[in-house]
């Protein structure tokens, strides 16, 4: 798969199963990451990688951030459930820096770009990465339990595994309708 290959046929899978990746496929998943676009070489963005155990504390902290908002049983089960998509999550999360030529929103899209970059590194690999973020990205609970800064945000939950079963391949959208050249 040469890498605009990988650019054009990838496709989220949320179905995702054991085995994630570890040792030096996941080094590499990483250091895609530390390869980003990075203005002021700041490098404003935290890694967790969560599996095992893990799984379990940042369930507790969905459950715990769920039970804040509402009391529905299905929505508090629901919570239980989600950190168990994949074996395992890679969070990114800002740490903004004060810099007087890059500021909090640039900082922010270099992690996003961060989380592309690691998805990408994953299915270049033969794994499958789903970027999720929704409303756990904000829980000052979840945060809290992620030793996320509240001044900082996240920017989203990679889930990380192998394929549970192929899906078909989406069409794409047509760039025509987002694009306008100017000459």
């Amino acid at each position: 798969m040469t890498a605009l290959e990988l650019l054009l046929k990838r496709f989220s899978n949320p179905n995702l199963t054991e085995p994630a990746p570890s040792g030096l496929v996941l080094e590499n998943i990483l250091d895609a990451a530390m390869a980003v676009p990075d203005h002021g070489a700041l490098a404003p963005f935290d890694i967790k990688v969560i599996r095992g155990d893990g799984l379990h504390r940042l369930t507790e902290s969905f459950v715990q951030a769920t039970r804040a908002t509402t009391q529905d049983t299905v929505k508090i089960e629901k919570a239980a459930k989600m950190a168990f998509r994949a074996p395992m999550i890679i969070v990114v999360s800002t740490r903004y820096q004060q810099h007087p030529k890059v500021p909090h929103h640039e900082q922010l899209i270099t992690a996003g770009c961060a989380l592309h970059a690691m998805q990408m590194a994953c299915v270049a690999q033969g794994y499958q990465g789903m970027w999720r973020t929704g409303d756990f990205a904000t829980y000052p609970e979840v945060k809290e339990a992620l030793g996320v800064k509240e001044c900082d945000q996240i920017a989203g939950f990679l889930y990380v595994g192998s394929s549970a079963r192929e899906i078909p391949e989406k069409r794409r959208k047509d760039f025509e309708q987002r694009v306008t050249i100017w000459e």
